[in-house]
């Protein structure tokens, strides 16, 4: 039965959620969002940058149009992301033909972005799991990963 409160009139209250996995998760990740986006700041960084040079520099193949679904924006706001990414130097259209769309390539410098991205989030890490032993962060991995990727969950948008 889920928790409830009592009112001043001793009568049950509504249920309370106090004990919700599912809130406690989006506390967390709250906290977490505003965390990594300040140490992504200085470089120059949100978290909209962040996605669209991760998924580049797996998959320089994709279009704004497919990078866009992958950051559930729209694909006037992904050429807007991909326009500071090259005021950045970290990205550059590669023109491969007459009739064919512009590659969107990943940059020695936004390859060095990705790098100073990893030590920034591997410091992050360091400070949010020191008191959790070893074999905890990574069930704590595998459950928040099998949860990312399960049917429906944030992955499939």
């Amino acid at each position: 039965m889920p928790d409830q409160d009592k009112d001043s009139g001793g009568s049950a209250a509504m249920p309370t959620v106090t004990g919700s996995l599912a809130l406690a998760l989006v506390g967390a990740g709250q906290a977490v969002r505003v965390r990594v986006e300040d140490r992504l700041a200085p470089l120059g960084l949100t978290l909209r940058h962040l996605g669209a040079l991760g998924h580049l520099s797996r998959r320089p193949d994709l279009s704004y149009s497919d990078l866009a679904r992958r950051a559930g924006i729209t694909a006037q706001s992904m050429h807007a992301t991909v326009r500071q990414l090259q005021e950045l130097g970290a990205i550059t259209k590669a023109t491969t033909g007459k009739g064919q769309r512009a590659r969107l390539e990943v940059t020695p410098r936004g390859h060095e972005l990705l790098a100073a991205v990893a030590a920034e989030l591997d410091a992050i890490d360091g400070e949010l799991f020191q008191n959790i032993g070893e074999d905890a962060k990574t069930q704590l991995k595998r459950a928040l990963l099998e949860l990312a990727f399960s049917p429906g969950g944030s992955a499939d948008r």
